[in-house]
């Protein structure tokens, strides 16, 4: 399968063009595009150009709005409820961090609730805005149901990611991101580009047997014929209870808070079986650090554990030691020079949305 590489400010203006042409904003495409050229450089196919057409299909469909008109519901100092408008995900997610930001800076600490709301790209940027600013930030969303909970089959929850970032004294910060399952959907998606299996472990069918077969994985998840496992796998032994644990956990900040729906009520279908928004909601919060302790002192002691885990004695057969946040910091480096991987099945796509959308930006592809 032939790889090509594209250069990423050509792929983020290629991905802008496309939002603005189905009628998004250009103040809003920008945003919306710099999320997923992010997810792209820091490593994570899932959530990038592969995840393009996705929100094209979806404001083409109806059920997600070019036009974020999201809304303050309730405000207090350092809390804010908004109604995301079942707009772009990515806008009102940026607008609720910028904002809680100033509440930290003012108050010491911010976090907002977001519901009826869309697919918001990687978990991670949002925090990473907190890291610019000094500060921690945490970033929560819930997801159509994909997950079964231990000992069940029907997928009931959805792969409600965790992210957490930290400033260090070092050019890398601390980022954790990742889903409450063991793969996020993204991820399968792009096994089916790659025409590859999915490995033993990761699904079930409806009987709790093994699914591998990706693109009839993909649609049994949507058939309610299969789910995901969360983190730890099947049953308790490896901790699986644990990984169902914190899928909740984010389904209740992510629904709670904001009165919105979880679970089921996120199948993007009404009792007809017609298409309908996914309504998913979002929880984000930020800490300001000098509240606590002087940021360089934060900064010094949270570089001090990383080096301290990075230096501790390797596996036989490995050089070295990773933290959260570090492979992603080195992919950045690599793919700003080399440019974004595209393999073959994702240039006919990219092609047929260049078509379609009358996109101008010439990617070489």
């Amino acid at each position: 399968m032939e790889m090509k590489y594209v250069n990423h400010k050509k792929l983020k203006a290629f991905m802008k063009e496309g939002f603005v042409n189905v009628g998004v904003p250009p103040e809003d495409a920008e945003i919306s595009s710099e999320v997923l050229i992010t997810s792209d450089l820091r490593g994570i196919d899932s959530h990038g150009i592969g995840r393009f057409k996705m929100y094209i299909d979806r404001i083409k469909a109806g059920i997600q709005l070019p036009v974020t008109n999201w809304k303050i519901i309730k405000e207090t100092p350092t809390t804010l409820l908004i109604d995301g408008g079942n707009g772009m995900g990515h806008v009102v997610s940026h607008h609720a961090m910028e904002r809680i930001i100033e509440k930290a800076k003012k108050y010491g600490m911010g976090s907002a609730a977001i519901t009826n709301s869309t697919h918001f790209g990687i978990d991670g940027y949002y925090p990473l805005m907190a890291v610019k600013e000094n500060m921690v930030g945490f970033a929560f969303t819930n997801a159509r149901p994909s997950i079964a909970p231990t000992f069940g089959v029907e997928p009931m929850i959805g792969t409600n990611p965790i992210s957490m970032a930290a400033p260090t004294d070092e050019e890398c910060p601390f980022c954790i991101d990742g889903a409450t399952s063991i793969s996020q959907r993204g991820k399968i998606e792009q096994l089916e580009r790659e025409e590859k299996e999915t490995p033993e472990g990761w699904a079930i069918d409806e009987n709790g047997k093994p699914y591998t077969d990706t693109s009839r994985l993909l649609v049994d998840l949507v058939k309610r014929k299969a789910a995901l496992l969360p983190l730890g796998g099947a049953g308790e032994r490896l901790g699986g209870h644990k990984g169902y644990g914190l899928a909740v956990m984010v389904e209740i900040l992510s629904a709670a808070f904001a009165g919105g729906p979880f679970g089921k009520a996120l199948l993007g279908f009404d009792a007809e079986g017609n298409k309908i928004p996914y309504g998913l909601g979002h929880f984000f919060m930020v800490i300001n650090i000098e509240n606590f302790i002087p940021v360089d002192i934060f900064k010094k002691t949270t570089g001090e554990i990383v080096r301290t885990l990075r230096n501790s004695k390797k596996a036989p057969g490995h050089d070295r030691i990773y933290v959260a946040g570090e492979k992603e910091c080195d992919k950045i480096k690599e793919r700003s020079t080399k440019g974004i991987p595209i393999n073959e099945n994702l240039q006919k796509i990219l092609r047929g949305l260049k078509e379609e959308l009358k996109i101008k930006e010439d990617i070489g592809i």
